[in-house]
């Protein structure tokens, strides 16, 4: 574990959460997305407490040492959000900068939008912002899923998904952190669970080096196995069995924009933000007070940990520019 790094817990939200914390001056907290927890962020942590932030990352609720309710409802969007305003108070801050990867990105995304006294700056890494569409998301599923499965969707049914994560954590973690990342791509090893064929399973469509990635150690992925055999995978693959919830929570939220001013930040070889190519390219009309779209050349979807030092360097470069725009 790295050194100065406290362990602490909070109840927020009528949960149990689980974070660290190092570093002392304007509070960043940290989200991760899928599968990941705080680990995630090891790189960042210690850059921005080096820098003067009080940085914290938390296991978001389902992963890691962080409580996991058994309801499916309770890992609907109004209750992630609620874990991260409940985290700032309990804190005693009055404001965080709000930095999010992944799911953590979407998280972090309607956060800014329903509480921007809270929420002043925003970093979103991964995934842009999406607006809330005018049909379900459900409908669109029945459409990709004609001819092959959609993960979103595979991930729907309680409990298949799970099984075959479960069969073999280190395989299926292994797996899923490689195919997505920048190397597997530049290495032409195009495997795909996004998109996969009916006959197979998600964890068949899993690609797997013959020797790990220099971004990421063994210890490295043994932290990562330790924390999904502790937690299991329902929690988190909860998440996206709200899809539809959400989008009927957040009506109010139609044409909504997010006015802070924000970093987005990629791989660019991230299969996500080939996904979402259109809000990609309308982020300058959806968050009007975008600072950057930041692509890094040939990192994929595990942006903050294949590229930590470019990754820390626009960061910090963000947060300045910030700092020196408040203070004039």
């Amino acid at each position: 574990m790295m050194n100065g790094l406290q362990q602490q817990f909070a109840y927020v939200n009528g949960i149990r959460m689980h974070y660290v914390e190092k570093g002392t001056g304007p509070l960043v907290l940290l989200c991760h997305g899928w599968p990941e927890s705080w680990y995630v962020w090891r790189w960042q942590i210690e850059a921005l407490a080096a820098a003067g932030y009080r940085t914290v990352a938390p296991d978001q609720r389902g992963y890691g040492l962080t409580d996991a309710p058994d309801s499916i409802e309770a890992y609907d969007i109004l209750n992630l959000v609620g874990d991260v305003v409940g985290l700032v108070k309990s804190l005693g801050e009055e404001q965080a900068i709000l930095i999010g990867h992944d799911w953590g990105a979407a998280v972090a995304a309607y956060a800014a939008l329903l509480r921007p006294d809270l929420f002043p700056v925003l970093g979103l890494l991964s995934v842009p912002y999406m607006p809330r569409r005018p049909v379900r998301p459900s409908v669109r599923f029945a459409q990709i899923t004609q001819e092959c499965h959609f993960y979103q969707d595979y991930f729907q049914l309680p409990g298949r998904v799970e099984r075959e994560l479960e069969e073999d954590i280190r395989r299926s973690m292994l797996g899923i952190l490689y195919t997505a990342s920048g190397d597997a791509a530049v290495k032409g090893q195009l495997a795909n669970f996004a998109t996969f064929p009916k006959s197979t399973r998600l964890v068949d469509n899993l690609t797997l080096p013959d020797e790990l990635p220099a971004w990421l150690t063994e210890t490295d992925l043994q932290y990562f196995v330790g924390q999904f055999e502790r937690s299991g995978f329902r929690g988190p693959i909860n998440w996206y069995r709200n899809i539809d919830r959400n989008w009927e929570l957040t009506s109010f939220l139609d044409g909504a924009r997010i006015v802070q001013p924000t970093l987005f930040l990629a791989g660019e070889l991230d299969a996500v933000v080939k996904m979402a190519a259109k809000d990609y390219d309308a982020l300058e009309l959806n968050v009007p007070n975008l600072w950057k779209k930041h692509l890094i050349p040939k990192a994929g979807h595990w942006v903050q940990q294949e590229c930590p030092d470019e990754v820390n360097e626009v960061i910090l470069n963000f947060l300045a520019g910030r700092a020196a725009s408040s203070s004039k």
